[in-house]
């Protein structure tokens, strides 16, 4: 029986997929996959859930395989590179991976459609223009400090600025119980030691507090889905739209103003779905070995 693997390893978590025509008939899940955020644990995190989907399968029974990545220049780096060859060997795999950015299977697993953009608005933020299946151009995915604007660390950071300088409004006092201070300056000491993760974990109260009509949690989305539409628009993308992040698949005041941009330009936008899935799916078209993507040949 000849099956193909899908991998999406993210900075958040890890998950593969077994398939072969009839259907998915395994998964793995694991923690971070991100290389170059997560060092020598991702690669660790990888095969944890690529075993896991393989179950009592033979190895050898996959015919190819795609890894959606999140981080891919870390393999520009030979030491890294050795490392997940030697993974692949372990794990009793022969076949090659094709290795793909986790903008590709974002996209893969919003439409089947090979060219197009998708806006990734999750914990970070990032957009990205695809040409059959290859990113010929990103936007944002700058990180906290210099970009990620619209996502959901941005909205957490706006929503605590706000708070510092308005320490009596409705919304200042949501995080401040969210940080567990009770003044403005503990708010700022609390800021500064950048518990980036307590943050970002700011942004579903934010958009909480946007649909019940808090003023200053509304202008904070309104300008995260300006902020992300101009993002989207810089690619200059004619094809279709893939949404994906929590921020944009959730129900969210994020994604009705995203939609709500762009559904009356008739732009056609979907909402991904699972990109490990989506990086099975590629696994099985042909050609993608074509595309210039860098391969572990085993």
């Amino acid at each position: 029986m000849k099956l193909v693997l899908g991998v999406d390893a993210g900075g958040t978590g890890t998950r593969a997929v077994l398939a072969h025509p009839s259907g998915i008939i395994g998964r793995g899940r694991a923690g971070p996959g991100n290389p170059i955020s997560a060092g020598p644990a991702a690669i660790e995190a990888i095969a944890s859930a690529i075993r896991q989907a393989l179950g009592h399968h033979p190895p050898d029974s996959v015919r190819t395989a795609v890894l959606g990545l999140s981080g891919t220049s870390a393999l520009d780096d030979p030491a890294v590179h050795e490392r997940f060859r030697s993974m692949w060997t372990d794990l009793g795999l022969t076949c090659p991976m094709t290795v793909v950015g986790d903008a590709v299977t974002a996209f893969a697993a919003g439409t089947t459609a090979p060219s197009g953009a998708v806006l990734i608005a999750g914990t970070g933020a990032t957009a990205a223009r695809i040409d059959r299946y290859v990113i010929t151009k990103t936007a944002d995915g700058l990180g906290w400090l210099l970009g990620d604007e619209g996502s959901g660390r941005w909205l957490g950071l706006r929503a605590v600025r706000t708070a510092a300088r308005r320490f009596d409004s409705p919304l200042a006092a949501r995080v401040a119980a969210h940080a567990g201070v009770t003044s403005g300056d503990e708010l700022v000491r609390w800021a500064q030691s950048l518990p980036l993760d307590a943050i970002a974990a700011l942004a579903p109260m934010v958009c909480t507090a946007a649909r019940g009509g808090d003023p200053d949690a509304a202008a904070i989305v309104t300008d995260a889905v300006r902020r992300l539409i101009r993002t989207l628009d810089s690619l200059g993308s004619p094809g279709p739209v893939v949404l994906a992040g929590s921020l944009l698949t959730s129900d969210t005041p994020v994604r009705d103003g995203v939609l709500g941009a762009l559904r009356p330009r008739g732009t056609e936008v979907a909402l991904a779905g699972d990109p490990a899935e989506a990086a099975a799916r590629l696994a099985t078209l042909d050609g993608m070995s074509e595309l210039g993507y860098p391969h572990l040949h085993i």
